[in-house]
């Protein structure tokens, strides 16, 4: 088989590395795997467009509030390479990216039958324009997308509200692919995605996301602790790529002002705010080096999960596999990522649950929890098992 991915990024971040681990797995198996993106690690494939451009098609997106429908030249050239190449598959991973235009794409897979596999990483393909809505507590999409409370969120539009268009053309657009298959990466959104549109597709099933175990696993991080002078410290960890309201950066910094001098939090990930003021917590810039993220989560004693919207946190996985406990929000995806005696689960916005379970974990060591986190992490998130199922479902979208 040879298959095409598309993707906003290639081997960096969650998405980008599993289109990588998808891509290699492929490889392993006799099938050719590409790339086709926008930014990130230079891949087998096909890199679509350039920053000038990205930069246009974002200013064009919030001047009209339409995402996804630009990029003209970008995206002819990869319909070219498409033609070129000839792939068996085409699999769809993040399209909102001010990259792509996803009419002419998706029109030109329609028009030429390419078998189709979209991964719902979040919930864009099947809404309006936006990535997460439970937060807003908006179910429009089940019917249609109008009136979108968040405009101004995810990709914002300064003007007009654009979500009943471009929700009416996704459905068309992607009701013309016959040979569809939709893989949501938790029960909880292929629950959804099968309460949306896509319930029409050929094939709707979940697939978790995984960890690579020969990569994520316990380390020695004395000499990190050592270096940033936390031999003492209870660590608490918070890894986004980039920290908003609805991953929980105030939370986080509430929480600071509260903690006991033993106690330090450690986020990692982009900024735009100065926390540096801010009591016990020490800030890390994104990183995309592996080896320093799987240093990172030995060393913290548990990882605080307070995104309040996961199709499923890749974090929480990578954690576990280090041995490390979570704490996470009881919202969206979440709960299934924690197996018993991994960590703990705690009621959305409610301090005295996330400072009981974090004084649980202080109390207990993080050695009580470690073994139980790695055995459940290997059982439910094998890579191996997980890239199978991805070898098995394209073999049934080109035979059946």
């Amino acid at each position: 088989m040879k298959i095409l991915h598309i993707n906003a990024v290639s081997g960096i971040r969650s998405t980008g590395r599993i289109c990588s681990e998808i891509i290699e797995s492929l490889h392993k198996n006799g099938h050719k795997g590409y790339i086709a993106y926008s930014d990130g690690i230079k891949s087998r494939g096909y890199k679509i467009g350039n920053k000038f451009d990205h930069k246009c098609h974002s200013l064009l997106s919030r001047i009209s509030g339409k995402q996804g429908y630009f990029s003209l030249i970008e995206t002819y050239g990869l319909l070219k390479y498409i033609e070129y190449l000839k792939p068996d598959i085409i699999h769809l991973h993040n399209l909102h990216g001010n990259y792509i235009n996803i009419k002419m794409l998706l029109k030109y897979i329609g028009k030429k039958d390419i078998p189709t596999v979209i991964t719902l990483h979040d919930c864009w393909f099947y809404t309006g324009k936006c990535c997460h809505y439970t937060v807003d507590k908006c179910y429009k999409w089940k019917k249609e997308c109008k009136q979108c409370p968040r405009i101004h969120k995810d990709n914002p539009s300064w003007f007009f509200d654009r979500s009943n268009k471009m929700y009416h053309d996704k459905k068309k657009l992607l009701g013309g692919i016959k040979n569809l298959a939709v893989v949501g990466v938790s029960d909880w959104i292929t629950g959804e995605g099968k309460l949306s549109f896509l319930k029409d597709a050929k094939i709707i099933r979940r697939i978790y996301n995984w960890a690579d175990f020969n990569i994520f696993k316990p380390v020695s991080a004395d000499d990190l602790r050592l270096s940033m002078n936390l031999m003492d410290k209870f660590v608490i960890l918070g890894v986004a790529s980039f920290w908003t309201v609805d991953k929980g950066l105030y939370e986080f910094i509430k929480l600071s002002k509260s903690l006991p001098n033993n106690m330090v939090i450690i986020l990692l990930g982009n900024i735009e705010e100065d926390i540096e003021a801010y009591k016990n917590i020490i800030h890390i810039q994104e990183t995309h080096d592996i080896v320093s993220l799987v240093k990172l989560y030995s060393l913290a004693d548990v990882l605080l999960n307070l995104s309040m919207e996961e199709a499923c946190g890749k974090v929480t996985i990578e954690a576990l596999a280090c041995g490390t406990p979570v704490i996470a929000l009881d919202s969206t995806s979440n709960p299934e990522q924690i197996g018993d005696s991994c960590g703990y689960v705690v009621k959305e916005n409610h301090m005295e649950d996330i400072y009981r379970s974090i004084d649980h974990v202080y109390r207990n060591t993080k050695d009580y929890y470690s073994q139980g986190c790695i055995n459940y992490a290997r059982k439910i998130f094998n890579k191996e098992d997980c890239l199978n199922e991805y070898m098995k479902l394209y073999h049934e979208i080109i035979t059946t």
